[in-house]
């Protein structure tokens, strides 16, 4: 795997998230209210809403468009709707938040 460092923790708000720009597409990582991070491709597979702009509720994130919800665990839509989002490894060191990078430099090889 390929961490890289890319925020401290308490640089995502709880129950919110950031954007990490790549090569390949904005990176929506999410913060629950149990500090556990996330992070998923920014945009809905139903109409392309922006998911960081979404409300997170548990381990999920409600599109802001139209309300579809993703599993933040799987990228899963939930409930009647089909779909999912790309999911990437993350994990919280010393207050740091490192994600995989390793999927994501793939898409530029």
């Amino acid at each position: 795997m390929s961490w890289t460092d890319i925020a401290a923790l308490e640089d995502i708000p709880v129950r919110g998230a950031r954007i990490v720009k790549t090569h390949a597409g904005c990176i929506a990582v999410f913060r629950t209210d149990g500090d556990e991070v996330f992070a998923t491709s920014d945009r809905c597979p139903h109409k392309g809403g922006p998911l960081s702009e979404g409300i997170v509720h548990g381990k999920s994130v409600t599109c802001p468009l139209h309300n579809w919800v993703f599993s933040l665990e799987t990228g899963e839509a939930q409930g009647a709707d089909e779909g999912q989002i790309a999911t990437y490894p993350t994990r919280v060191e010393n207050g740091r938040v490192l994600m995989d990078l390793s999927e994501i430099n793939k898409v530029a090889a």
